[in-house]
């Protein structure tokens, strides 16, 4: 009794005849282009599944530009912004955020308080510009608890803050001894804020001057002149807070933790530090804490 044929033997046999031009895509015939279309399908699709992790792993906060970056940084895969918009779409994925812009009027009005910085957010090393802020935290347990944050201009990691229950100078100056114990300081250093009460009380101005700070304030009602600061509220918010409903100060508190120490410091890439994490920016740049 002769042998059954199997299609898939068969198959792979005429495969194995193609000639090498075939194969090449120099002479068409349909089993190339079949299997052409079947890698393409396969890679296709593999593609989309890296996308879809990326796009969880960013907690959804990346869209097509980073997702590109990352693909080429991490993945070695290099396409085009544009095919990434397109295979989000196919998965029905977009990032969580929403870009919002509000121009301000303001005044310059100086007076006691000094803006040293003037908008002049380049660096040469870290450790030489440092930028602060507070935002609202809404808990139910708590209602309104407050964030201060300090950023190094250089790296754009954050580098200092506090969670509290209360807005107060000891809120902003525990935030900068924060920032301190991670820095080794051996110099001056400009620190910009906004004109906030916490920021102009005498014994936190007291506390930078024994530290060797250079103080610096923005113009009243000018958000611009702290912009690299409003950017990191901005992102907290867009990112993760919005997001979130926090029962407890101390849910909040862990949410923050993480996002900050394990997402935007290590994890999250930054254009303007070449599509590096601060951290690894830092590294980069062989600088040692």
């Amino acid at each position: 009794m002769g042998e059954t044929a199997n299609p898939g033997n068969a198959f792979n046999a005429e495969i194995e005849n193609i000639p090498i031009n075939v194969i090449r895509g120099i002479v068409p015939c349909p089993v190339c282009i079949f299997i052409m279309k079947l890698v393409y399908i396969m890679i296709k699709q593999n593609v989309k599944e890296l996308i879809n992790k990326i796009w969880l792993d960013s907690f959804k906060r990346y869209g097509a530009p980073k997702i590109t970056i990352v693909l080429k940084k991490h993945y070695n895969i290099q396409i085009s912004q544009k095919t990434v918009q397109k295979y989000m779409k196919e998965l029905n994925i977009k990032l969580i955020i929403t870009k919002t812009y509000k121009p301000s009027k303001y005044k310059p009005d100086e007076g006691e308080f000094i803006n040293i910085l003037k908008r002049d957010f380049s660096t040469t090393t870290i450790n030489e510009k440092w930028v602060s802020d507070i935002t609202y935290v809404y808990t139910k347990e708590c209602g309104w608890c407050y964030l201060a944050t300090i950023l190094d201009l250089h790296s754009k990691r954050l580098i200092g803050w506090k969670f509290d229950k209360r807005m107060t100078s000891e809120l902003v100056q525990a935030a900068l001894e924060n920032a301190i114990q991670t820095r080794k300081l051996n110099k001056v250093i400009v620190l910009h804020s906004d004109r906030g009460r916490q920021y102009t009380a005498e014994v936190y101005r007291n506390y930078c001057s024994a530290n060797d700070f250079n103080l610096s304030y923005s113009e009243k009602g000018c958000p611009y002149d702290n912009a690299p600061m409003e950017s990191f509220n901005a992102i907290i918010k867009k990112e993760l807070i919005n997001h979130v409903i926090y029962n407890t100060f101390e849910d909040a508190k862990i949410s923050i933790f993480n996002f900050i120490e394990k997402w935007y410091n290590r994890e999250r890439i930054h254009g303007s530090i070449y599509n590096m994490t601060p951290i690894e920016f830092e590294q980069n740049e062989l600088y040692t804490f």
